[in-house]
């Protein structure tokens, strides 16, 4: 198969969707594969280290398009290229559509077949493709907030970690999975006192046995949310709903009562958001403020660190994309259940219920469309 890599060009994005070792590996599986100038260069790899691996550079991306099986990207389709996508190609990236009417509906009519990273499960429920993004959202999710804390970035002036004879800041993070217990390792790391709220009390006592007394786990059914977030320097939103937009935990009433000064950082905003007066940001204008309260809400955070999450990245989307370029779309996705849980909309139709229903659109089964 021809698999076209074009340069994401969403402001600030700077990964890319496959490495050189990737593009080996698929070359040496008999596949061509196309990768758009100077693509790589702001994750460090260079056009030279591509054509070593056996790529073939393209001027622009419209070329990736007009002769590429499969495109390979990292984030959702920008506008100007949901507007080149041709029927029956296969895009495989994050494509986050409950938070992206428009974007669907240009799916829909490009008659695409959309596999989304963010929808890929493995046997355990997890989400391995999402996993290694959400790692080093959470990580940075500290690194921001505790930067934005400082006067400077109209933060309370509060260094999060503290200093000898004085308590570090209180760090809240609303949810205990990928991003909450990377957040929780940088949180604890920097001695701040950290709160995660969690509904699942399993989870709690695996984050307890991972983090001992260094963390306080708040069963979310059990505590009184609203003083709890007024007590953070710094909030966390790492709340996930596979597929589906994030439910909006913490209201205008809560931001209200924070005190001035303190940060949200909201890791959950590329799915909407899970707090209400979080709206997307950009790592060129990454806050604003409401209420006194300095919001972070990049909703591309690992490309500040391309090269680190493009490795992470192609880590877990390698062996699928193997697997999709050696089999075809139909029977690598019939052949997985896990797999085929990634596709999203196939050749006009919605095939992730979270997508269809937030939209109001007719449901098909994923397997009903590949057959189509």
């Amino acid at each position: 198969m021809k698999i076209g890599v074009p340069k994401e060009i969403k402001p600030q994005e700077n990964r890319i969707g496959l490495t050189p070792d990737s593009v080996k590996t698929l070359v040496s599986e008999g596949h061509e594969v196309i990768v758009e100038n100077n693509g790589g260069f702001e994750a460090g790899f260079e056009n030279d280290q591509y054509t070593n691996a056996g790529a073939k550079i393209a001027s622009t991306a419209a070329d990736i398009f007009n002769d590429a099986d499969i495109i390979v990207k990292v984030k959702e389709p920008q506008k100007v290229e949901v507007d080149m996508i041709r029927e029956n190609q296969i895009i495989y990236t994050y494509l986050h559509l409950a938070a992206a009417k428009e974007l669907t509906e240009g799916l829909i009519k490009s008659k695409s077949v959309n596999i989304a990273y963010e929808t890929v499960t493995d046997d355990n429920g997890r989400l391995p493709l999402l996993a290694p993004m959400s790692a080093v959202a959470g990580r940075m999710s500290i690194q921001a907030g505790a930067h934005c804390l400082e006067k400077n970035q109209n933060g309370r002036g509060l260094l999060l970690g503290g200093a000898p004879g004085v308590t570090g800041g209180t760090v809240v993070i609303l949810g205990g999975g990928v991003v909450g217990e990377n957040a929780a390792v940088i949180a604890t790391g920097m001695q701040a006192k950290v709160h995660i709220v969690d509904k699942s009390e399993t989870r709690l006592k695996q984050l307890v046995e991972m983090f001992g007394d260094k963390i306080i786990p708040e069963q979310s059914d059990k505590i009184d949310l609203p003083k709890l977030v007024s007590q953070a320097d710094l909030l966390v939103g790492g709340v996930l709903i596979p597929g589906a937009e994030a439910p909006k935990l913490v209201t205008k009433d809560m931001i209200k009562r924070m005190k001035r000064g303190s940060v949200i950082v909201d890791v959950a905003i590329d799915q909407g958001g899970c707090v209400e007066t979080s709206k997307p940001t950009t790592h060129g204008e990454p806050t604003y403020i409401v209420d006194d309260v300095v919001h972070y809400c990049v909703a591309n955070m690992p490309g500040g660190v391309p090269r680190t999450s493009t490795l992470a990245l192609n880590n877990a989307t390698l062996p699928y994309l193997v697997k999709l370029a050696n089999n075809g779309y139909q029977k690598a996705l019939s052949e997985d259940k896990n797999f085929l849980a990634g596709l999203n909309i196939c050749k006009g139709e919605i095939t992730y219920k979270a997508v269809a229903d937030v939209f109001g659109y007719t449901f098909v089964d994923p397997i009903t469309a590949l057959n189509n």
